[in-house]
């Protein structure tokens, strides 16, 4: 039995029964729409029930709150009365203050439990590329890694992820701060379709496209490309396609990359409330990291 317990917060987008199944605890964000109360991501509203809401109000920019240290010390402390050890896995700092609030938690039960080991890891991702470190993270643990082998793992591999992604329209990234208010205005009056690159814990740009079809292309072009760059095989990368409100389209792009890519295992997770709050409700794209 493993000395430690792997945590993440609910940027990692894995659903509650996967988490479940992976033997990894969850912490949610919040959720805040308009005047209502928050919600817990997940427990308290679905992933599906968050994106019907944005495309039903489609003038009310939601919001999202992280987990606080509190919310973090109940976990935690979990784990450490049960006398094991933590690891846990945060969305990239560049996004949000949930690596803080976990290191504020960590500093606080340090006095109570001080022989016990707690790791906050900044992942430098998010979304369904975080679901992947994760992933892997749990692999290992259930090869009987040690603590500090998942420790190193992590941060040996974590500067291979990218995230090839599109958005429909920019008003969601402008309001939430990601690019220029011009750049929102005149990508919403050309329609034009943005490509999004996430590396390093930022998010780039990474072209244009005129047309929804040709910015899957152009993505699926760009993660064949990042694979040959870095010499890669199915068996030294694990790849995620992340989709949005619509499951089809996700479903159909899945079968556009398996053409080019027959050789991979492609997961297909759903793009949480955390990120969609910044993307709109209609994010699409592809992940890919080097395993553990």
């Amino acid at each position: 039995m493993n000395d430690y317990v792997l945590i993440s917060d609910g940027s990692c987008d894995l659903s509650l029964e996967e988490a479940k199944k992976l033997n990894l605890l969850v912490i949610p964000f919040y959720i805040e729409f308009g005047d209502e109360p928050h919600f817990k991501e997940g427990s308290e509203i679905s992933t599906q029930e968050f994106l019907q809401k944005m495309i039903d109000n489609p003038q009310t920019f939601p919001r999202t709150s992280l987990p606080s240290p509190q919310d973090y010390i109940e976990i935690f402390e979990s784990a450490l009365k049960e006398g094991k050890d933590v690891i846990c896995f945060c969305i990239t700092t560049k996004f949000s203050g949930s690596y803080n609030s976990a290191t504020n938690a960590k500093m606080i039960l340090a006095e109570e439990y001080p022989d016990r080991k707690i790791t906050i890891v900044d992942t430098m991702v998010n979304t369904v590329l975080q679901g992947l470190i994760v992933r892997e993270a749990c692999k290992l643990r259930d090869n009987g890694a040690s603590y500090e082998e998942v420790v190193k793992a992590v941060e040996e591999n974590k500067k291979t992820g990218r995230i090839f992604f599109t958005v429909s329209g920019l008003s969601y990234l402008q309001n939430g701060g990601r690019i220029g208010k011009l750049s929102s205005v005149i990508g919403d009056f050309l329609k034009i379709n943005p490509l999004i690159c996430l590396r390093d814990g930022e998010i780039y740009s990474n072209g244009i496209a005129i047309s929804r079809k040709r910015a899957l292309m152009k993505i699926r072009d760009q993660i064949v490309k990042y694979l040959e760059e870095v010499n890669a095989t199915p068996e030294t990368y694990c790849l995620v396609v992340g989709y949005g409100y619509s499951k089809e389209e996700g479903q159909e792009f899945l079968e556009m990359l398996k053409k080019v890519l027959p050789d991979y295992e492609i997961l297909f997770s759903q793009i949480g409330a955390t990120i969609s709050v910044h993307t709109g409700p209609h994010p699409i794209g592809v992940a890919a990291l080097k395993r553990f």
